[in-house]
């Protein structure tokens, strides 16, 4: 699909969005937590890397990372607009992460992270579900 504004414009119109959180992921994850009957997280929690769920008595958090802008290759993920641009930006995003979730660690915190397309499998929240009862 080809953009109507020029690359100049398209960047001065992107530097002006803001995150307001990914709500569907969040949603999906508070409906299994609900459903589960799962207690005791919390959303905002200020710890670094801004975790989506944070279990302080447990010290568990989780990130639902999205497929798009954290580089999972679970289907057509890739831009194909200005792919150098991007590249760089989900190398910078990926590296985030893991530096976010090694700092974490060695502070004594559990790190979960979920792809986005993980919230379909109940393998991966079956896992998280059995650490949160313990």
């Amino acid at each position: 699909m080809v953009d109507t504004f020029s690359k100049e414009e398209r960047t001065k119109i992107m530097r002006q969005v803001k995150s307001s959180r990914n709500k569907s992921t969040e949603l999906a994850l508070i409906h299994f937590f609900k459903q589960n009957k799962i207690i005791g997280w919390r959303r905002n929690y200020k710890l670094l890397g801004k975790p989506d769920f944070t279990f302080p008595t447990k010290h568990i958090t989780v990130f639902v990372d999205g497929c798009f802008w954290h580089g999972h290759n679970c289907r057509n993920t890739k831009p194909s607009n200005d792919k150098e641009y991007w590249d760089k930006k989900i190398k910078r995003n990926k590296e985030r992460d893991k530096d976010v979730s090694k700092a974490l660690t060695t502070k004594g915190w559990k790190v979960y992270r979920i792809w986005e397309c993980e919230l379909r499998k109940s393998k991966k929240l079956r896992n998280l579900s059995l650490h949160l009862q313990r």
